[in-house]
């Protein structure tokens, strides 16, 4: 497996954006961006253009699945996974309506989590 995956996360929290960026990293993501709005997470996908956002679905104020109908639009080469503090049970309707390639919890965050769901090797 030598596909090197390049990524942007989007989340509110600075400090949950460092630790993923640093234990995605440590698995041999490379993380191309960091963005905690839905402007800066656009403006980077577009600059970017990632292969995949990992987008909390909460995202302070905003919505992190309009985000990820924008981004699906606008970045359409660019896979989108949906994370989140809750579990895949809780937002279920919600995932099934969006334009996410899947769901992670933020706790499953990982390689072959997201190689599972991007259908990346």
């Amino acid at each position: 497996m030598s596909v090197m995956l390049r990524c942007l996360l989007v989340d509110d929290s600075e400090e949950f954006l460092a630790s993923a960026a640093r234990l995605l990293e440590s698995q041999g993501i490379d993380v191309v961006g960091c963005a905690t709005g839905s402007d800066q997470a656009l403006e980077l996908a577009i600059s970017l253009e990632p292969d995949v956002a990992l987008v909390d679905i909460e995202l302070d104020d905003e919505d992190g699945i309009v985000l990820a109908h924008e981004l699906a639009t606008r970045t359409p080469s660019t896979r989108i996974v949906l994370i989140s503090a809750y579990d895949r049970d809780e937002l279920s309707d919600v995932i099934a309506g969006s334009p996410a390639a899947g769901f992670l919890s933020k706790g499953d965050l990982g390689l072959d989590g997201i190689t599972r769901l991007v259908g990346a090797d």
